[in-house]
């Protein structure tokens, strides 16, 4: 029997791969507007990378030697408390971020280091963090000028919550986010005190950022990765 000839293959499969790869490149790329409306654009990660990265920065410890006696050690800031609870976490660090009182021996240094102990442990976030903490904290120079004023500052959280946005992120990144990454979106009242021409003076200021972290299953605590421009917050 004569064979019956083979139907051309049609170039549907192609087609097709051109179109879900469009697709995935929308998906990503509203994900990178919504991103850099804050200021952030290290998030939309793609598979992780083990190879030459660069190891996370950690506070050095003390000197282990024993049996040595030198001068008391320095007033230290308590590490934030581990936790894997996404709301807890984004309150720790906020308070972190916001309360300090520059009528101590401690620096921004050291409020600093509190919160690259929680950044992410694979290093691959924290230049990017430490870049974003310099919008919060302030410089050497201006410390030592609040040191004049005796300036201490605390925030009052009045609402913390996943914003809508980052929900449309995830639906449109897909992939193109890790799982276990959240967004939190804090509101406050930012207080400051301190000591003006002897007498005691007194502000407040409303805040609004979104910090970007990441808990379980990408990681057992939650850590934190980036922080938006203050005043920029998704909403």
């Amino acid at each position: 029997m004569p064979r019956t000839p083979r139907t051309p293959r049609q170039p549907v499969d192609e087609h097709t791969r051109r179109k879900r790869r469009l697709i995935t490149l929308i998906a990503a790329g509203i994900v990178f507007a919504l991103l850099s409306g804050v200021g952030i654009y290290g998030l939309i990660i793609g598979p992780p990378d083990t190879e030459n990265r660069p190891p996370a920065p950690h506070a050095p410890g003390p000197d282990p030697t024993p049996g040595t006696s030198g001068p008391p050690e320095a007033p230290t800031l308590e590490p934030l408390p581990a936790t894997a609870d996404p709301e807890q976490f984004a309150r720790q660090v906020t308070q972190a971020l916001f309360d300090w009182d520059t009528h101590t021996v401690l620096t921004p240094e050291d409020h600093r280091l509190r919160l690259i102990e929680v950044a992410d442990p694979t290093g691959q976030e924290t230049p990017g963090l430490i870049a974003d903490l310099d919008n919060y904290l302030p410089t050497d120079a201006v410390w030592t000028q609040l040191q004049e004023y005796q300036t201490s500052q605390r925030i009052d959280i009045d609402r913390a919550y996943v914003p809508d946005q980052w929900d449309e992120a995830l639906a449109a990144g897909g992939a193109a986010l890790e799982e276990g990454t959240i967004a939190y979106t804090i509101e406050g009242t930012r207080h400051r005190e301190g000591v003006w021409l002897d007498d005691p003076a007194a502000s407040e200021h409303p805040v609004e950022f979104t910090m970007f972290f990441a808990c379980e299953p990408r990681f057992e605590q939650c850590r934190l990765l980036r922080l938006s421009v203050l005043g920029e917050a998704l909403e």
